[in-house]
């Protein structure tokens, strides 16, 4: 078991989760049970699978987690893109959130990666 709170992926992603909470805010009130839930789930679902993986006691299930988390990433990308294009977000907020979105997407593959090469080590 690892403690998630420490580790900077998860800091990264909480911290973008914030973000699009923030800004999906001032999103109109006929999208509350639409694209302002989906977004903010699938931002929240990003640090909650990092949390749940690493709660898990093999790193084939944090990897799995991990994996969930990247599905998740992807799935906010295109609702960043989408928000943009329905005038929900200004380009200056999209680019700030979808330049975060990039990082943690690419530090959650770098995770991954550490995650499988440890495996195929293990005795």
């Amino acid at each position: 078991m690892k403690k998630f709170q420490e580790l900077i992926i998860w800091q990264r992603s909480h911290e973008l989760t914030l973000q699009v909470y923030r800004h999906s805010k001032s999103f109109p009130p006929n999208e509350i049970y639409g694209l302002t839930s989906q977004i903010r789930r699938s931002s929240s679902s990003i640090p909650t699978n990092i949390a749940e993986g690493c709660g898990r006691d093999s790193d084939a299930e944090l990897c799995r987690f991990m994996i969930i988390s990247m599905g998740s990433a992807s799935e906010l990308e295109y609702q960043l893109i989408l928000s943009r294009d329905l005038g929900y977000l200004n380009l200056e907020t999209f680019e700030s959130l979808t330049n975060e979105l990039t990082e943690v997407k690419k530090m959650l593959n770098s995770f991954i990666q550490k995650v499988k090469a440890r495996q195929i080590l293990k005795p």
